[in-house]
């Protein structure tokens, strides 16, 4: 059996790719991750009502991933099975909101958390797949050159990213500040999907022996998008969302599929795609280095 974890699996992508991989691969054993262990838990029964046959490669596990003692003791949970294939990095917050700090606690923390008590756990060629978004490249293409260079550069370590956030979140508002560090009028929600996308870059080369990329599942209407729509007084449809089952398509192949190796952000049709600028699903697949 190929164990995989999946972060924020309680709704959502996250619930609808568990029912897809339970669904499709009749060798994968997911466990369902949730912040509320009572969610989680009824997120299993939902998928049991669907079908029954699930139980035996499905459970639920309490993990806050912005709680350090929560990812510890998941870990240590997770490590007592056995090895894992795949490694899910789903939990997600933000779009939309000015709250930095709070969004990068979950978006990008989060993951770098999560990757720091997983990863041992994964078994050699094992796939990583972080969950970024759209938003992380339509965010670098208004960054200044320099900084859209850096946003490629996987030479780089953790703490210079690190470093980045920080100044970030000190400029606040500070629309002066925020140009002098080339980002240009800033947004949470985008700077924390470029800075996964960036460190996938990181972890691929600090792990070779893993399979690891980041992408996008598209415009998915969920607890995060569907506030967008509200706004505007439409629907969901009317903004060209679609259903969770959509946004599967990019985690799956990246998971059991034969991505370009390592060390890539790919679009929510599977393709590879630039991290500098958006590429639109059903375009030329991009062939660039990064």
């Amino acid at each position: 059996m190929k164990r995989i974890l999946v972060t924020g699996a309680n709704k959502g992508i996250g619930l609808a790719s568990v029912q897809a991989m339970l669904e499709q691969h009749r060798e994968a054993a997911v466990i369902l991750c949730a912040r509320d262990p009572a969610r989680g838990r009824a997120a299993v029964q939902s998928l049991l009502a669907i079908n029954a046959d699930f139980d035996s490669r499905l459970q639920s596990l309490q993990l806050d991933v912005t709680d350090p003692v929560s990812v510890t003791a998941a870990s240590e949970q997770v490590a007592a099975g056995g090895p894992l294939y795949g490694l899910v990095n789903n939990a997600g917050v933000g779009l939309g909101s000015d709250d930095l700090a709070g969004v990068l606690a979950v978006n990008t923390y989060g993951v770098k958390r999560v990757c720091d008590a997983f990863l041992t756990l994964l078994e050699p060629g094992g796939r990583l797949v972080n969950v970024s978004s759209a938003s992380g490249p339509k965010f670098v293409e208004q960054c200044s050159a320099e900084r859209r260079a850096f946003f490629m550069d996987g030479t780089l370590e953790w703490s210079v990213i690190e470093d980045l956030m920080e100044a970030a979140i000190e400029a606040g508002n500070d629309a002066a500040r925020l140009q002098e560090l080339g980002l240009g009028n800033g947004g949470a929600y985008g700077l924390s999907k470029a800075c996964v996308s960036l460190y996938t870059l990181v972890l691929a080369r600090e792990h070779p022996e893993l399979v690891i990329n980041a992408c996008t599942p598209g415009y998915i209407e969920t607890d995060l998008t569907r506030p967008q729509a509200k706004l505007r007084g439409a629907t969901p449809a009317d903004l060209g969302m679609k259903p969770p089952r959509e946004g599967t398509r990019a985690i799956l192949h990246l998971l059991f599929g034969q991505p370009h190796g390592s060390g890539h952000y790919y679009g929510s049709d599977g393709l590879r795609s630039p991290l500098d600028r958006y590429r639109a699903p059903g375009s030329p697949e991009y062939t660039g280095e990064n």
